[in-house]
């Protein structure tokens, strides 16, 4: 491949300004804020998508995005596969890290916490509220493994909606929720000259520590 020199794709950032005040040491209310603008932003077409990075049992780190699904008082919420490449990770290795970035707004949140499984109650409550060929998919797909044609899985769907097609779709054992439990949350906001506003806030028991970090 010929080599391409990128260094000339840059802009600059002036749409906003962050103080460490506007958080009022209250970082999961300040982010509901931001993502509320982000969600009301036209530009922004999933403003919940988030970029989940685990720790494999390779030792290697691996991102991907997966959408919030709902922010509680605990953390942010996801679901997946429990038996997906991500949920083994997370098994092996807890500890993982969330990001958002909102070119528009010329924010990003970057999160470092701790993944948990939700409650059975919790994890069927929103499995119900899925369209029901997201259900299905959810049954049909071995998530993360190898497999030798998309037939196999096209012929297993088209079973599955036919078994299914009168009656409720039952959430698989091995699909549900986490909670990320944030330990750290910082804000970044774009700023002139690379002079970007990064605001820290780190859980010290019932206390968040907020700093102001070097762009």
């Amino acid at each position: 491949m010929e080599q391409e020199d990128l260094g000339h794709l840059r802009k600059s950032y002036q749409k906003g300004a962050l103080n460490i005040e506007d958080i009022q040491n209250d970082p999961m209310t300040f982010f509901k804020n931001w993502f509320d603008q982000a969600n009301e932003t036209q530009a922004i077409e999933e403003a919940n998508a988030m970029t989940l990075s685990t720790l494999g049992l390779d030792d290697f780190p691996k991102s991907r995005i997966v959408l919030l699904k709902a922010l509680i008082e605990e953390g942010f919420v996801f679901y997946t596969n429990y038996q997906s490449e991500k949920g083994t990770s997370i098994a092996h290795h807890s500890k993982v890290g969330l990001a958002f970035f909102w070119p528009p707004l010329e924010r990003q949140v970057i999160i470092k916490g701790e993944a948990v499984k939700l409650t059975n109650e919790a994890s069927d409550a929103y499995f119900q509220s899925r369209p029901k060929g997201s259900q299905i998919g959810a049954i049909v797909s071995d998530q993360s493994k190898v497999i030798s044609d998309r037939t196999i899985m096209e012929a297993k769907l088209e079973a599955l909606e036919i078994e299914y097609v009168e009656k409720d779709v039952p959430r698989p054992d091995h699909w549900g929720g986490y909670v990320v439990k944030p330990l750290c949350i910082e804000f970044w906001q774009g700023r002139p000259n690379r002079l970007h506003d990064r605001i820290r806030c780190q859980l010290q028991g019932n206390f968040w520590n907020i700093e102001r970090l070097a762009p």
